[in-house]
C-alpha cells in the first residue's frame, strides 16, 4: 500500500470504544451456566465484530440435547444484558485518542456492525456524538463486517480516500474489514479477543491508554 498522509481516524465500537463484548459474552454465559454448561470461548471470540457470526441459542440446544426456545433465550439475555451494560465504562485512552483527533486536524468516523439501537444509548450516555464526524452502523449498508462496506462508506462520509484513514479495531472480523477497504488498520485486542491472530495488522498495541494518536499514524505520514 502507499504510503499516503492520514487524514481521518475511524473508530470500531463495541470492544473497542466500549466493552460490552465482555458484557455480552457474561450474559450469554450466564444462560449457558443456569443449564450447566460453558459457552466456548474459541467460538464466540472468532464471531465478535460481526452480525449472526455465532448461533447461542443453537449451541446451547446441541450442549443441552433439548430445543431450547429461541424467544425465551433472546429474552432471558435481554434480562441478564441490561442488568450488565448500562454501567460500563469508556475503554482506557479512548477520549484522549477522540480529542487528539480533533486536535490533529483529522476526521473521525465511527463503522460498527452492531444496529444504531444498540450504540445510541451509549452514545447519549457517554457524551460521545460531538467527537463524530460520521457514524455508521449496520442500518446503513446490506453486509457487516468482515465485508468492507461500512469502511468504504465511512471514507466517503469523511470525505478521504481509503488509503488516507486508518481503522482502530479489536476484532480480525473488524480488522479484514478495514484493510479490504484498503484501509490501514490497528489492531487493539481487548480481554476476549487478545488470543486472535492479528498478523494481518499494519499495527498491534495492546491499549490505547497512555498512546499518542500522532505517534501511531506517523508511519503514514511520510
Amino acid at each position: 500500500m502507499k504510503i499516503a498522509m492520514i487524514k481521518a481516524v475511524v473508530f470500531d465500537f463495541d470492544g473497542t470504544i466500549l466493552d460490552t463484548e465482555t458484557v455480552t459474552y457474561e450474559a450469554m454465559n450466564g444462560i449457558f451456566r443456569e443449564r450447566g454448561h460453558e459457552l466456548p470461548m474459541d467460538k464466540w471470540a472468532g464471531a465478535i465484530g460481526t452480525l449472526h457470526g455465532f448461533d447461542a441459542c443453537a449451541e446451547l440446544s446441541a450442549f443441552t440435547g433439548e430445543e431450547i426456545d429461541r424467544a425465551w433465550f433472546d429474552a432471558r439475555f435481554g434480562e441478564l444484558y441490561a442488568g450488565m451494560v448500562h454501567q460500563v465504562p469508556l475503554l482506557p485512552g479512548i477520549l484522549d485518542a477522540l480529542e487528539e483527533a480533533k486536535r490533529l486536524g483529522l476526521a473521525v468516523g465511527l463503522a460498527t456492525s452492531s444496529y444504531r439501537a444498540w450504540i445510541e444509548p451509549h452514545l447519549d450516555r457517554l457524551d460521545l456524538r460531538r467527537h463524530f464526524d460520521a457514524i455508521h452502523t449496520a442500518d446503513d449498508v446490506e453486509k457487516v463486517k468482515p465485508d468492507p462496506a461500512l469502511y468504504r462508506l465511512a471514507a466517503r462520509s469523511l470525505g478521504v480516500e481509503p488509503g488516507e484513514a486508518v481503522a482502530i479495531e479489536d476484532s480480525l472480523n473488524g480488522l479484514r474489514a478495514a484493510k479490504a477497504a484498503g484501509l490501514y488498520g490497528i489492531a487493539v485486542p481487548n480481554a476476549m479477543t487478545a488470543g486472535l491472530d492479528f498478523s494481518e495488522a499494519d499495527l498491534v498495541v495492546p491499549t490505547l491508554d497512555g498512546q499518542k494518536l500522532e505517534m501511531l499514524v506517523a508511519r503514514w505520514n511520510g
